[in-house]
């Protein structure tokens, strides 16, 4: 952990300190918890705060589009869905329908290669086009949706159970048994982290997600939303869907080593029976790590914070400063800072000097035309 880590884990106080002057070389606040969460996209990064969220993308030309537009959740439709336990489900299924939406706005901004431009469609997106229509691009979304989730499904749940399976004439005990499956499970995620991150695009998507780590820890610290301020801040964060995933596997390896089966079957078929149970109660321990401060938390977060040290990278400045125009799209960060810190920043003016282009959102899509 690095020193600016630990001194965010410390109670401080920067009363002496004049509000206009301060950089995270002033001792900051105890992290206060703001409400607002977002997701690395293709160059550039989602924000949101309650029902409204923001996508900010690097251009080719250096300018800086930032859409915004609300989205609302399946809990906030229909209450009892808020329940503990069965909350976690459905907002992961609202975070990964958000998420597709906001991944295929930024990949809009991808500089098209003109060969590939000047050909004529194929006969598959010839009758997608015709038969879809306008409906084509949510279509995409859900199949792209439904074929990543069950490729993660094979990945991370079926294949680990198929080895472990292998396993069990030398492990005949079930606790052994489920934790060497668990082992597997863990080792498979971080291979398999380290295999992609090592393309450039995806490397540079880590570097976005840290820079969203990086603005929330800041204004949660009580300090102004400068590349500066957000630079020097902590990659980590306890509200990561990292974290979640990390949470996930732990809790599964505790659940499976006391559930006992006969079969390899029997075993496939409670581990995907049993993924809403495990969800549900992975984000109900996200929650609380994210939530509050205290020695059970701070441990808690250790697990999900070395995790996180795969999934986020330092970025640069000019990923920085698109991850603060997207949170300043949605977050008024010093109403926030003044109502939970008494700090006043209202005549510190944004640090967001790239050009800005305002992507307008008509009936629910964003027009990027002539942007």
């Amino acid at each position: 952990m690095t020193d600016t880590e630990k001194n965010f884990l410390n109670d401080t106080t920067n009363a002496e300190v004049p509000a206009e002057n301060m950089t995270l070389s002033s001792p900051p606040q105890s992290q206060i918890y703001s409400g607002i969460g977002g997701q690395a996209v293709i160059e550039g990064m989602m924000m949101r705060n309650g029902q409204r969220y923001s996508v900010g993308v690097r251009k080719p030309d250096g300018s800086i589009a930032v859409m915004e537009d609300t989205y609302i959740s399946m809990t906030d439709k229909h209450p009892f869905l808020k329940a503990p336990l069965i909350r976690g489900v459905f907002s992961f299924v609202d975070s990964m329908v958000l998420g597709m939406r906001c991944l295929t706005f930024s990949a809009s901004f991808l500089e098209d290669d003109p060969e590939e431009a000047e050909k004529e469609p194929t006969k598959l997106e010839a009758w997608l086009d015709r038969t879809f229509g306008d409906k084509l691009e949510p279509v995409l979304e859900t199949i792209v949706m439904i074929f990543s989730f069950v490729v993660a499904m094979l990945l991370f749940v079926i294949f680990p159970t198929w080895i472990a399976g292998f396993l069990k004439p030398v492990l005949p005990h079930e606790a052994l048994l489920g934790l060497v499956e668990g082992v597997i499970r863990v080792l498979l995620f971080i291979i398999y982290i380290k295999v992609i991150s090592r393309t450039p695009d995806i490397a540079r998507t880590f570097q976005y997600h840290g820079a969203e780590h990086k603005c929330i820890n800041c204004v949660e610290h009580g300090l102004p939303l400068t590349v500066d301020n957000v630079a020097a801040s902590s990659k980590e964060h306890k509200r990561c869907g990292t974290s979640f995933i990390v949470y996930v596997m732990l809790i599964s390896i505790l659940l499976f080593m006391v559930i006992r089966v006969d079969t390899i079957w029997m075993r496939l078929l409670s581990r995907i029976i049993l993924i809403p149970v495990i969800a549900g109660v992975s984000f109900e321990v996200l929650r609380l790590v994210g939530t509050h401060d205290n020695a059970l938390t701070r441990l808690l977060f250790i697990p999900g914070m070395w995790m996180q040290g795969l999934t986020t990278r330092e970025p640069d400045r000019d990923e920085i400063e698109v991850a603060i125009a997207a949170v300043e799209r949605v977050f008024d960060w010093r109403a926030f800072e003044k109502q939970t810190f008494g700090l006043d920043f209202s005549d510190r003016p944004s640090d967001v000097h790239s050009t800005l282009v305002d992507i307008p959102v008509v009936d629910g899509k964003p027009v990027i035309e002539n942007t």
